[in-house]
Formats: C-alpha cells, structure tokens, sequence
C-alpha cells in the first residue's frame, strides 16, 4: 500500500513538472532607431537583421527575431511564431496572434517599450514617433500598395500603413486607436514623410522562439 502511494506521488509530481514556466524574457519590442532610410528596411530580411542586432546589443541572445511587416505576398501575422510575447520588462503582450490581434492584447505606451526597456514618444510627446510601419490591416494581413514597395522604398514614391503604438490619434475611432492599422504615410516612404506625420521609420519585433 506504502508503495503504491509513493508511486502515485511521483506520478502526480511528474505530470505537474509538465507545465514549465513561460520564458518572461524580452521576445516583443518596438525599434529604437529605423534604418534611418525611410520604409527603405532592405525588406523583410533586412528588417529582421534590424530586429536581431537591436535585441542583442540589448543583451538578449539566442531567439529569432522577426519583422512585424507584411509584404505583397506576406502577412504580417504569420510571421512572428505562436506566442506568448513579452517586453524587455516582462510584461505579457498577448498570449498569441489570436489575442494578439484583438481587443485582448496589452499594447499601450507603457508596454510597447523599445530594446531597451524605454517608452516610445507618442501624441503629445516631442517629437512624436507614434507611427509604426506595418503594412497591415487590423487582422495582420497585408494591404496592397502599402508596404513601400515590400520596404525598399525611401523617396516621394509609395506609401506605408502604420499602426499607433500609444493607441492614440486625432480621434476615438477605432483606426486612431489601432496598434497596427491606423493610417498611411503620406508624402512617399523617405524619412522626411514619416516625420511628417508623426513617424520615425519605426517597426515591432518578435521573437518566434
């Protein structure tokens, strides 16, 4: 009897050892620098390179990084892995790309920090940075003729969909209050042209790993 409630312990021990913790560690952030050329990212392999050299400098090694950006023929959504994600603070993002993209993510100013665990200047701010290049609609999927030419872009030419990582805008719809999907550059894809409109040439990373 003895031994049997022993073995029915270790059981119950080793079924519990199943759940491990979730790695807290930074696998979300939002860029502290673009390219400096624009929506010019050198496309979604140089975005990714982007995100990589920014979470290493930042002391955070062994992920990969991927660009939240879509693409003529790329969403945005599938590129980032399963979830969850959380930022240089361990704050939790969202659990997944399901809750990612809905009204169950924790994206506001506080928790879109940068690599480095800083907030990002939003509305109100000087000067503002709040336009983040994504190239998508709400759902994370692509938006023709909005991706700057799939990120090679960096003159009067194209246009970019941005997201409002502050979730703030000139109003209380839905789009001025989108993390993702709020409003395209106007003016072209040079760095200029983001400025214009309260942008820097910023992106979100993700780690898939």
């Amino acid at each position: 009897m003895r031994r049997l409630l022993l073995v029915t312990a270790a059981a119950s021990l080793a079924a519990i050892g199943v759940a491990s913790p979730q790695d807290a560690t930074m696998s979300f952030f939002v860029t502290s620098v673009g390219s400096g050329k624009g929506a010019d990212l050198g496309g979604l392999a140089g975005a990714d390179a982007h995100c990589a050299s920014l979470a290493e400098a930042a002391g955070v090694a062994g992920k990969t990084w991927r660009a939240y950006l879509s693409t003529s023929d790329t969403d945005a959504r599938d590129r980032i892995g399963k979830g969850p994600w959380f930022n240089a603070k361990g704050v939790k993002i969202a659990d997944d790309v399901a809750s990612l993209h809905s009204d169950a993510n924790a994206i506001t100013k506080q928790t879109a920090l940068n690599e480095k665990g800083e907030e990002v200047n939003g509305r109100g701010d000087k000067p503002n940075r709040h336009d983040v290049l994504t190239g998508s609609k709400p759902d994370g999927t692509k938006i023709a003729d909005q991706t700057c030419g799939d990120w090679t872009l960096s003159g009067a030419e194209g246009a970019a969909m941005t997201g409002h990582h502050d979730r703030t805008g000139l109003d209380d719809s839905a789009a001025a209050k989108s993390w993702n999907s709020s409003h395209a550059s106007r003016g072209g894809c040079s760095q200029e042209a983001l400025r214009s409109t309260g942008g820097d040439g910023l992106f979100y990373c993700f780690a898939v790993n």
